[in-house]
């Protein structure tokens, strides 16, 4: 190891520590503004639930609209509306709120009909938009960076036009609701609850410990967004009635490199761990993938460079990076063996690229 990367590697134990540990976070205490009327356009997946939680934690009353078909009786103290976006949102009609939370808006056309049905009947939209509105292959991404060119404006393909959609989707909410319409572009998002593992592997990796793979730069950086900082922020916007367009990236209010944010995650548990750093090359070779690292020297580089500033300074923050690894790992080890078993942890194929690797290196 050189010397230098020993360097960063050291300064990196004592900024991830510090970053994994600190105590300067607390959730948001209950509050002293009035309660609010809030209805939540879905509230039943991923993201959803978390920002329902803290809605009622803060004390607001709360309406949910969906199908009823997933988790129908999650919040049985909650109001709940059955609809579907296309086409069946009468039950909203002859209703006011304070503010409507969209969290289920993937075509345009639903939207804009939800949407105009509700103005002058919600004093604020806010719209759960996504980062996959931008194009990747920018050296950062702020608010003012360039969106996906839509191409094809007519189409509802949501697998195949997902962020093109969803800059269709923004526009419509700005268009009808001009100051009163606030937009949320997310990020990768961690936490309890997540069904993608994106993030999920890294805490359930490290918790079982040995030699870990360390995949390319220790420099590049990685972000993500804990569900339950995310929805803090939702409720905040709401509550301070908060407009305009935020991106939403943690998982910090500076940049968190790779090295920091494994150490970070190391931090959560108590086993014996060990990172050996594999450089990109050889794991493209290898056709060898880790979750959150993406190469700075690909079109994809701008995912990892994205810039919060201006949410931040509206009041975004965020927990330590070992609290969203311990109680992602909690929550998963208490999900069923089926649910838990599709997440490949691959022991074996990294054990062989690390015998690979080493070998290479003599």
């Amino acid at each position: 190891m050189s010397h230098s990367r020993r360097e960063f590697l050291d300064r990196t134990l004592a900024m991830s520590g510090a970053l994994a540990l600190s105590t300067t976070w607390r959730p948001l205490a209950r509050p002293t503004v009035k309660p609010m009327r809030i209805l939540f356009l879905g509230g039943t997946g991923f993201i959803g639930p978390h920002m329902v939680r803290q809605a009622m934690y803060r004390g607001h009353s709360v309406t949910l609209f969906n199908r009823g078909k997933t988790a129908p009786s999650l919040f049985p103290g909650a109001e709940t509306l059955i609809g579907d976006r296309d086409g069946k949102i009468d039950a909203l009609k002859g209703k006011e709120w304070d503010v409507v939370v969209d969290n289920s808006g993937y075509v345009p056309r639903h939207v804009r009909d939800t949407a105009a049905l509700l103005k002058g009947k919600v004093g604020r939209y806010i719209f759960i938009s996504t980062g996959s509105v931008y194009q990747f292959d920018q050296p950062f991404l702020d608010e003012d960076a360039k969106l996906l060119e839509v191409k094809d404006p007519k189409s509802e393909d949501v697998d195949k036009y997902y962020g093109e959609l969803k800059v269709l989707c923004e526009q419509a909410v700005t268009e009808l609701y001009g100051l009163k319409g606030t937009n949320l572009r997310l990020h990768i998002v961690a936490g309890p609850g997540d069904p993608t593992d994106r993030y999920t592997y890294w805490p359930m990796r490290i918790a079982a410990g040995g030699e870990v793979v360390a995949p390319g730069d220790p420099t590049h950086p990685v972000q993500y967004i804990d569900a339950r900082d995310l929805a803090e922020f939702v409720v905040r916007c709401a509550e301070n009635d908060i407009g305009g367009t935020f991106n939403t990236a943690g998982p910090s209010y500076d940049s968190v490199s790779m090295a920091e944010f494994l150490y970070g995650v190391r931090a959560a548990f108590s086993n014996r761990v060990s990172f050996t750093w594999v450089d990109e090359k050889f794991l493209t070779d290898q056709k060898a993938r880790y979750q959150l690292a993406v190469s700075q020297n690909g079109p994809a580089r701008g995912i990892m460079q994205v810039r919060s500033q201006r949410a931040i300074a509206a009041g975004l923050n965020f927990r330590p990076l070992a609290v969203t690894a311990r109680d992602t790992y909690d929550w998963f080890k208490s999900e069923s063996a089926e649910r838990q078993a599709k997440l490949a942890l691959n022991l074996d194929r990294d054990a062989k690229l690390l015998a690979d690797w080493k070998a290479r290196a003599k």
